[in-house]
């Protein structure tokens, strides 16, 4: 397990931009401290010349004690708002690296962990760990330059009895050091209840009509009140480890104050000369010396929990692979001619393969429609185009050359993509249509057009500049499906896929959009899934695939006449549901 010092290092870089404000905290606490142990160095002259008859003046002590409390304010002010400074530059720095890594990271971190996992993480974790860093560290320098402060004025005063206070100090860090180990444990098992319980309410959240038409709540409550006692279980042993370190400290406390009466008695019996102003000036110094060291003592549970969450932003950053990919980028489009060679996908060892030796050739232009029943491997064969997916063997080329040889970006804008699990993000319709790419008005209501929304956007208050809430809210699923298809007009990528890209539209909708995607297929490769069969009739070629392997191709009426795999589906389909004309 690394030590505090190698964890402080690791987060270090990331408040390196912050270092002004970190300087500036670190001298206003220490002017703070400095100011400490003059209350009760006032209180000497106060106790031996203020009140036996001595000579001093009657305003000098309430001034200055006013004066230091401004200076100590003051100070105080400067490093609180110094270090919330740097901590706020660090979050600043570190959610940008963690977006961005989100952005280019392997897509096998989406399948590891949950979005309300990673949404924690980036926006609410590394905010509440910086905070209770910063205020840990603050805590740490400020309390223990007072504790040095204190510690030298004692010493000062009576170094004999300032050898009882020094024994504190190795029976708090033993406690310190104990206590931390264990709260470093019961963060890490804390974050990890937390993202279970965030991951219950995003499925509940995204899954609200399906709960409620299945009646499922009160098992969904269940489950939701079984990870919130085990977050609070975690929390609460996190509390006991933390609160115990106070008492203890303040034991120790006790006993050097009794030790050092004690001490101060037996030395005024000795013959030992010591007047009242020192020795209630030693006692007050000790006396505000517990403060901080109680203080210094508490820091363990909000410095190991505010480390362990940016760790863990940190450990998303460092530790979670960037997509790789080659160099290869040409500058115009492809000619789309694609190529599968004994491809094969697993996406675990004891599973059956979702792709089972695929030999398949896409030339260019071509249109090529999959069907098959449902984990027949469509989806999976689709997503290894554009590298969603790695196949575990085989080969896959695009105009000759592997896919691991393009450059991820340069690969995917030969791409164009029209899923039936429509995304979009809630901003105006022409962002969405124009999405990754300049945005054009004009080529934007060309697609809009194409698509058959043309009308529609007509009628809405702002047109292309309309906002459609979260995921198209503002939207149909017919609307919201058209979108889709025509932010891939848009693209104008040579290689289309389409997944089930008319599912959602009625038949007046559904005539008009694959008119206007019949035509934009012309001169492009066009992979289609479909399993509504009418609407792949007229592809090039039919692709039959079932359980991970193609078990036939041909056009639709070779198929039909083979009476095969695809003869089955069309005639199971049309007795079921008439074709529409």
């Amino acid at each position: 397990m690394p030590t505090l010092l190698q964890r402080l290092r690791r987060v270090a870089p990331y408040f390196r931009p912050s270092r002004p404000g970190i300087v500036l905290a670190l001298l206003a606490a220490a002017v703070s401290a400095a100011t400490e142990p003059m209350i009760p160095a006032l209180l000497k002259p106060l106790l031996d010349k203020g009140f036996t008859g001595g000579e001093l003046s009657l305003w000098l002590v309430p001034v200055a004690i006013i004066g230091l409390y401004v200076v100590r304010g003051a100070a105080s002010f400067c490093a609180q708002y110094a270090l919330s400074w740097s901590a706020n530059g660090a979050v600043l720095g570190l959610r940008e690296s963690m977006f961005g890594r989100l952005l280019d990271a392997a897509p096998s971190l989406f399948g590891a962990r949950t979005a309300s996992g990673l949404t924690n993480t980036v926006v609410y974790e590394v905010q509440q760990g910086a905070g209770q860093l910063v205020g840990a560290m603050l805590t740490l320098v400020r309390d223990s330059l007072t504790i040095v402060a204190l510690l030298g004025y004692l010493l000062w005063l009576n170094w004999r009895l300032t050898l009882f206070v020094l024994l504190l100090a190795p029976a708090v860090a033993i406690v310190m050091r104990v206590v931390s180990k264990r709260l470093q444990r019961l963060a890490v098992a804390g974050q990890n209840a937390t993202d279970e319980l965030a991951y219950v309410v995003e499925e509940n959240v995204m899954a609200w009509r399906i709960v409620r038409l299945h009646g499922a709540g009160a098992s969904q409550q269940a489950r939701f009140r079984q990870q919130g006692q085990r977050l609070r279980h975690l929390v609460m042993k996190s509390a006991a480890a933390g609160a115990i370190v106070s008492p203890i400290t303040q034991l120790l406390a006790s006993v050097a104050l009794s030790a050092v009466i004690a001490m101060a008695l037996w030395q005024s019996q000795g013959g030992t000369t010591t007047s009242v102003g020192d020795f209630v000036a030693f006692v007050a110094a000790m006396l505000m010396m517990t403060s901080p060291m109680k203080h210094v003592a508490d820091i363990a549970g909000p410095l190991t929990r505010g480390l362990a969450a940016l760790e863990r932003g940190i450990d998303l950053v460092e530790n979670v692979a960037a997509e790789s990919g080659g160099s290869y980028a040409p500058p115009g489009r492809t000619r789309g001619e694609l190529v599968l060679e004994q491809v094969s996908l697993q996406y675990r060892a004891d599973q059956p393969p979702a792709l089972d030796r695929i030999d398949l050739q896409l030339k260019a232009g071509e249109t090529v429609a999959l069907v098959g029943p449902s984990g027949a491997g469509k989806s999976s064969l689709v997503h290894l185009l554009p590298r969603f997916l790695e196949p575990t063997d085989g080969r896959i080329t695009l105009d000759g050359v592997p896919l691991q040889d393009w450059q991820i970006a340069a690969l995917r804008r030969q791409f164009a993509l029209v899923s039936q699990d429509v995304v979009l993000f809630n901003d105006t319709l022409a962002a969405n249509v124009a999405l990754g790419d300049t945005l054009d008005p004009q080529r934007v209501h060309k697609a809009l057009r194409d698509a058959n929304l043309h009308e529609f956007v007509e009628r809405l208050p702002q047109g292309i500049d309309t906002p459609i809430g979260h995921n198209g809210s503002q939207l149909s699923g017919g609307q919201r499906q058209r979108v889709a298809i025509a932010r891939a007009i848009y693209k104008d990528a040579p290689i289309l896929i389409l997944d089930e890209a008319t599912s959602a539209l009625d038949s007046e909708s559904e005539r008009a959009v694959q008119t206007a995607l019949e035509r934009l297929m012309q001169g492009r490769t066009t992979l289609v899934i479909a399993h509504r069969l009418s609407t792949i009739e007229h592809a090039d070629r039919v692709v039959a695939m079932d359980q991970g392997r193609i078990v036939e191709q041909g056009s639709h009426a070779e198929l039909l006449a083979r009476n095969g795999l695809y003869a089955r589906l069309h005639a199971m389909q049309f007795r079921t549901a008439p074709e529409r004309r």
